[in-house]
């Protein structure tokens, strides 16, 4: 059963694999910011250093970008690779009910 069904995903292959990296790097960038925080704190506001405030603060910015972006993307492969998954499927349902004998359809 488990082979028929993933043999729907034919040519969604690539959204079905880059779906969970994007989701992956997403938590990676979202987990980074706590850290980046805490080096602001210890070594920027601690010791008055404003261009580690600065420096960090736009790793900061860049890695919420990048998370935001990942997030983005993967909701995008994901949705495709799923409404391609399901409409293969609703063919392959169809197919295979259009194979039936009108012998087997009882009154």
């Amino acid at each position: 059963m488990l082979k028929t069904l993933t043999m729907q995903i034919k040519e969604f292959k690539r959204d079905v694999i880059v779906t969970p990296i994007c989701m992956i790097l997403e938590v990676i960038f979202e987990t980074v910011i706590p850290f980046l925080m805490a080096s602001i704190i210890d070594h920027g506001v601690e010791a008055g250093n404003i261009q580690h405030i600065y420096k960090v603060g736009g790793w900061m910015a860049a890695s919420a970008a990048c998370g935001l972006l990942c997030g983005i993307l993967g909701g995008r492969f994901s949705s495709r690779a799923a409404t391609g998954y399901a409409r293969n499927l609703r063919e392959a349902m169809f197919e295979n009910i259009q194979s039936f004998s009108f012998s087997n359809i009882d009154k």
